[in-house]
């Protein structure tokens, strides 16, 4: 009876109407990404639109976007690493200094981290969120699929009013702004797009209990249909930045979650949410102030 309910409920949460990605395609990795790996840890599918990274005992490897963009849509299909995956991470995000691999200690980010495990065990999906410099604002949930097992779509909505992430179409994450001028919400700085697969295994299965296996390696993730419809960064200051409601990401559907969105996200958070920085008091014996925001406004 449980698995029958629990069907049931998959099935109205996924075929929920959401956001629509009613953007274009991109045509080839090389249009829109530097890779910044050794040339033996990347390789494409024959017609360039799958691309695949590797993480081996020598190398991991990562790429970004030629372009830094200030608020708009931003998706990804991946297929993550199969089988026993403990310690390595692939990670998909956003970040305004964190070229050539390397983190500024000023930058905004927008993080989903992919935490892999040992086999039989399932992935945990870790957002996080940085305001020049500062993070520290975990959020880990399960899925309801074997994200290794077929692509599925991670994607960001970022305005003025919030920040979403959407496992999808299914919002997992919402990070209010404030209607004032704060230490928590990233603004003001046009970030690019980057993602990453490497050995977190101090940290990243059980707390660095479970250790990466490299006798299973190469561990291989691979990316398919990166889609933007965004503001794209130009000097000293795109006029996209500074008018609203002129695109779909910033009208006032885009600035709130819509009653669908809203029953979706609250299943999410009933079933699959599995730490929150907001309720770890150990950390935070002061709740953030981020953390009073309401999500269903």
């Amino acid at each position: 009876m449980a698995n029958v309910f629990l069907t049931a409920v998959l099935f109205v949460v996924l075929s929920s109407p959401s956001f629509q990605e009613t953007v274009a395609q991109t045509s080839s990795f090389d249009d829109n990404f530097i890779k910044t790996c050794p040339a033996t840890n990347f390789n494409s599918s024959p017609d360039g639109q799958i691309w695949y990274l590797s993480l081996d005992k020598s190398s991991g490897c990562g790429f970004e976007t030629i372009d830094s963009y200030r608020f708009g849509w931003f998706s990804m299909k991946i297929k993550l690493v199969g089988g026993d995956s403990a310690g390595v991470v692939t990670a998909y995000y956003m970040c305004s200094d964190c070229k050539n691999l390397g983190a500024g200690p000023e930058r905004d980010e927008l993080d989903f981290e992919f935490l892999g495990n040992v086999t039989g065990q399932p992935y945990l999906l870790q957002t996080n969120v940085y305001k020049n410099g500062t993070g520290g604002r975990e959020m880990r949930h399960i899925l309801w699929f074997d994200p290794t097992e077929d692509f599925h779509s991670y994607s960001i909505l970022w305005n003025a009013h919030q920040i979403l992430f959407f496992v999808d179409k299914t919002p997992i994450r919402v990070y209010k702004n404030a209607n004032y001028t704060n230490n928590f919400f990233p603004i003001d700085k046009p970030m690019s797009l980057f993602s990453t697969i490497w050995n977190a295994d101090d940290w990243a299965t059980r707390g660095g209990l479970d250790k990466t296996n490299w006798t299973l390696a190469p561990f291989v993730s691979s990316y398919t249909d990166f889609n933007v419809s965004a503001c794209q960064w130009v000097d000293p200051y795109p006029a996209c930045v500074s008018t609203t409601t002129q695109n779909w990401w910033d009208q006032y559907p885009a600035w709130h979650l819509s009653d669908d969105q809203k029953l979706d996200y609250a299943w999410v958070q009933r079933n699959l949410l599995v730490y929150n920085y907001c309720n770890d008091t150990k950390r935070y014996p002061q709740v953030p102030e981020e953390c009073w925001l309401s999500p269903w406004d």
